[in-house]
């Protein structure tokens, strides 16, 4: 077994320093680190003790990357970490640091640098090996406990690392030096002399149709993800153009992920990814941002083209967010976990005779083809997920066997859950909410956005009206927030003030982007992703591109834009300009810039400002207002309030009533159309030009 790659530490002679008394991690924020607060690794939390330790006995530093979720990082957990002989030679030979990557994704951005450049793939578990100064000589992934499919195990790693340490130390500071440096000077992209224009967008839905899977929707190949932020593009820019190529490819990705076993067919709410390309099997743990972003792009679809499945999944996924993920504190939680009983979606999937154990032999056999489930099997161990390829020809039959299997699951072992709350995903799902709940006349779904941006003002802004990255149990995390914190909470905030009236919501927006602009700014029109007064890393991580969350860069840009067309405050609007000047470079490459993109077509826009006021309780203020709300105008910024309110928002400044009516005013680029009061006059002014096809 493992323990005989370490000499001198057999498994019978074994001794160690804590046994399984709990380590350092024991007073962590982060369930990640609470998971490992039992191991016999001798763990730190990233800390200056913990460096300072590393310089006085002079050792290299282990710093290992995760998250709750994430399937390898128990294995590795499991199989490593949790046996005493490799913690024995950890706690002997290296400073080991837990970093939970959710609390800490400037750290996590810096070293996965290191680990792609390093390895040309990157990954969780994360594995970087450091020098006392913190400069990355060595990194990996998973390694196994002993040699496997070509990796090496991870004594041996262990073993030739403290050998290069001690012997050749020359070298591994070589190594660091010229990794760090390589890092300081990256260049992601040059900022593009070519301004945002008509011809620049429509070249990249053009690009964009190269790589899209016509047959089974999404783009590329296995394994897939959702590509939430350019989905809302490409609605964007069909609304904005009349473009029937970009809906046709975001219909056809949100259909397959829809109708997938990425989509839980029972619970509703995505999983991560899909491993395969036809969308079948997913990696099943389901995070807090995915489904945040994917709730706000099916209700822009469905706003769009008024598509049945749109709305079916937006009101699934509302209601799973609500009841499976709110904390006590009234935020939401970061994620739930892809394993239970040590196997992977074992919580999710199930074999033909199990349908028909829970629903007899009459509905089992219909469902078991309803919902694509096999004797072979889709899924491990002639398992399956479950499928609707079809929509059911019977509703209410389906709806029973629905109720059925989700009240048979519910006996079987649940997914833990990861109960932090991170402001970034907290910002973007009261976006969605209060969009959703305002839209689709659900005043619940509104409350509970407020809720959780009453949590994020009241426990992650200190009183310098900082903010900070995490909090659990209404308690704050250590981690400073980073521009995608600022810059989601902000954008969520200017949501929820044009689902409320309620413009307290709209000045804090305002004191966050303050924030960002005067302490994330990088002199060049961008930003960075940690604040100039922050914590020093061995650099300052800066890219606009989009990964599995929209970049911190591009939402600030549309937060910007969108304070500047309620406030019309000029230079928020030159920021968002200024941040923009990346998407030309990015363009040619839009699956990594589809946030970017997203902002590109509201500023092509204007975006369309609208004010709508009216005396107290006067209905038919509702009325416009609902007008406006089903507008797909890119970034339409909607303004409702009392006519002569003593407000502070401009944009609702001397709108006096027509008629002593509820009058909506339609404004874009500083000049307004005549005011109106019937809400098909509103219509014509907000219409866009996409209209579906018969």
């Amino acid at each position: 077994m493992f323990w005989h790659f370490l000499p001198g530490y057999s498994r019978l002679a074994l001794s160690r320093k804590h046994g399984h008394v709990p380590n350092r991690l024991a007073q962590a924020t982060s369930p990640y680190l609470l998971q490992h607060a039992d191991n016999p690794v001798d763990w730190w939390e990233w800390s200056a003790e913990a460096f300072a330790e590393a310089q006085r006995r002079d050792v290299p530093i282990f710093l290992s990357v995760g998250y709750s979720a994430c399937h390898w990082c128990h294995v590795m957990a499991h199989e490593s970490f949790e046996n005493d002989a490799i913690a024995a030679y950890l706690n002997e030979n290296f400073v080991s640091i837990k970093v939970d990557r959710e609390e800490r994704p400037d750290v996590d951005s810096i070293y996965m640098d290191a680990t792609v450049a390093l390895t040309g793939q990157g990954g969780w578990p994360m594995s970087v090996f450091l020098d006392n100064d913190r400069r990355p000589f060595f990194a990996g992934t998973y390694f196994p406990p002993e040699p496997r499919h070509g990796m090496p195990a991870f004594p041996q790693v262990l073993m030739g690392l403290t050998a290069a340490w001690n012997e050749r130390r020359g070298e591994v500071g070589d190594a660091a030096e010229r990794i760090t440096g390589a890092l300081a000077n990256r260049r992601f992209v040059e900022p593009s002399a070519e301004s945002i224009s008509e011809e620049m967008l429509a070249d990249s839905v053009t690009a964009l149709a190269s790589s899209y899977d016509a047959r089974r929707g999404g783009f590329g190949n296995a394994p897939k993800f959702p590509p939430s932020m350019v989905l809302e593009w490409l609605l964007r820019h069909t609304a904005r153009t009349g473009n029937h190529e970009a809906l046709k490819m975001a219909e056809g990705t949100f259909e397959a992920m829809a109708r997938g076993g990425m989509y839980d067919q029972l619970r509703g709410g995505f999983a991560r990814y899909s491993v395969d390309a036809d969308w079948i099997v997913p990696h099943f743990e389901k995070m807090l941002y995915d489904n945040a972003l994917l709730l706000r792009a099916y209700l822009h679809w469905w706003r769009l083209t008024a598509s049945p499945l749109a709305l079916r999944v937006v009101r699934e996924t509302a209601e799973f967010l609500l009841k499976d993920m709110t904390t006590a504190e009234g935020g939401f939680a970061a994620a739930l976990d892809a394993d239970t009983e040590g196997e992977e979606g074992r919580f999710y999937v199930w074999t033909p005779e199990q349908l028909t154990d829970t629903l007899g032999v009459d509905d089992g056999p219909w469902a078991a083809q309803l919902l694509s489930v096999t004797q072979r099997g889709t899924f491990e161990h002639g398992s399956s997920t479950l499928q609707l390829r079809v929509e059911p020809d019977d509703s209410q039959r389906w709806a029973r066997v629905r109720h059925a299997l989700l009240a048979k699951r519910a006996e079987r072992v649940h997914p833990a859950r990861d109960d932090k709350v991170v402001a970034a995903w907290n910002g973007m799902l009261i976006a969605a909410l209060a969009e959703a709940g305002a839209l689709l006349d659900e005043p619940s779904w509104v409350e509970a956005a407020e809720r959780s941006a009453d949590l994020l003002i009241s426990i992650h802004i200190d009183a310098h009206g900082r903010l900070r990255r995490t909090s659990r149990d209404g308690r704050p995390g250590k981690s400073s927030g980073t521009l995608e914190d600022y810059a989601c909470v902000a954008d969520g905030l200017q949501a929820l003030y044009s689902a409320t009236g309620d413009d307290a919501w709209l000045a804090i927006a305002g004191q966050l982007l303050d924030v960002v602009t005067r302490h994330f700014a990088d002199g060049e029109g961008g930003f960075f992703e940690t604040p100039d007064d922050g914590e020093a890393l061995i650099h300052r991580p800066r890219d606009p591109a989009d990964n599995a969350t929209p970049s911190g860069w591009f939402v600030a840009a549309g937060a910007l834009l969108t304070q500047s067309a309620f406030t019309g405050d000029i230079t928020s609007r030159e920021a968002a300009e200024r941040a923009l000047g990346v998407v030309g470079a990015l363009a040619r490459s839009p699956r990594a810039a589809g946030s970017g993109l997203a902002v590109a077509e509201a500023l092509l826009d204007g975006p369309v400002e609208v004010a709508i006021v009216s005396v107290a309780g006067d209905p038919d203020r509702d009325v416009l207002a609902d007008v406006a709300r089903r507008s797909s105008r890119p970034g339409l910024a909607l303004a409702v309030g009392e006519s002569g309110d003593d407000t502070w928002v401009p944009l609702l400044m001397d709108r006096p009533l027509q008629g002593g009516k509820a009058t909506a005013y339609v404004c874009r680029n500083f000049a307004c159309q005549a005011p109106v009061t019937e809400p098909a006059e509103l219509h014509s002014q907000v219409s866009h030009r996409f209209a579906p096809t018969p």
